[in-house]
């Protein structure tokens, strides 16, 4: 028996999210298809996050258990052959059998993408969310900029997190402008369900100018998830990468900010 680790990429569009659930297809269902197809096995993947319907990856983490004697390295080759096109495993190796992808000490990034021009681009439809208002990044980015350390984020959680400890660690929080898109770079020691995507529609408050930046310190003392914005839509966000204190790292083009 050995334990193979996947590092996943993947368009979300398709579906309800990355967990099996009874109500649509997932991305965890397809890679346990697959996979248990590929080994003659009964196979479970066991993933580092369970991003939501219409979330996008570039470097999810999973790990599952065989006695295959496919070679670990040739894993992401051998299943890539049988997966949809919006699913790719960017590549594969074997871990020690008691490695876990959520009991380790990672840096998980994430990318918020934001199309900001009057009118929508129906190529970016999936993979950016479409503000028609004239944003300010530089105020975001002072927004921003409150949210960065070790705090309680109860007021940026959705209120079905089903967890008592809604204390986490922002390392970085950057927002770039490029021309009309404008993307937010986070990275943290986790997140809680839905953070990502509250904090995005907050700063977005703060850019059109319904926030005022200080606001945002006062949205997190509060710790009432009603004075914080609307939780932005799933298509701008993705997962880039999950770093791992070993060394390890899922592969992927992010930009790294003070890592």
């Amino acid at each position: 028996m050995k334990r193979i680790k996947l590092t996943v990429a993947y368009d979300g569009t398709n579906y309800c999210g990355w967990q099996v659930q009874p109500n649509g297809i997932t991305i965890e269902e397809v890679l346990n298809k697959k996979l248990s197809k590929l080994t003659g096995e009964d196979i479970h993947i066991i993933g580092a996050s369970r991003t939501d319907s219409g979330v996008h990856a570039l470097g999810n983490v999973a790990v599952f258990d065989t006695t295959s004697t496919i070679p670990p390295e040739r894993f992401a080759y051998a299943i890539n052959q049988r997966l949809p096109e919006d699913i790719v495993v960017t590549q594969s190796e074997e871990v020690p059998m008691d490695w876990h992808p959520r009991y380790q000490d990672c840096i998980k990034y994430y990318e918020y993408h934001i199309l900001n021009r009057s009118l929508p681009d129906p190529l970016k439809r999936l993979t950016t969310s479409h503000v028609s208002f004239p944003l300010d990044e530089a105020k975001m980015q002072e927004a921003a900029n409150y949210l960065i350390g070790t705090h309680d984020f109860k007021s940026f959680c959705n209120i079905r997190t089903n967890t008592d400890d809604t204390v986490r660690t922002i390392y970085s929080l950057d927002v770039v402008r490029d021309g009309e898109e404008i993307t937010i770079y986070i990275s943290g020691n986790g997140f809680l369900y839905n953070m990502v995507r509250i904090i995005a529609g907050t700063l977005i408050r703060v850019g059109r100018g319904f926030y005022q930046p200080e606001q945002v310190k006062e949205i997190l003392e509060t710790k009432e998830r009603t004075e914080a914005g609307v939780t932005a839509p799933p298509q701008g966000l993705r997962l880039a990468k999950i770093k791992y204190s070993s060394g390890t790292c899922s592969d992927s083009k992010v930009h790294d900010v003070n890592e």
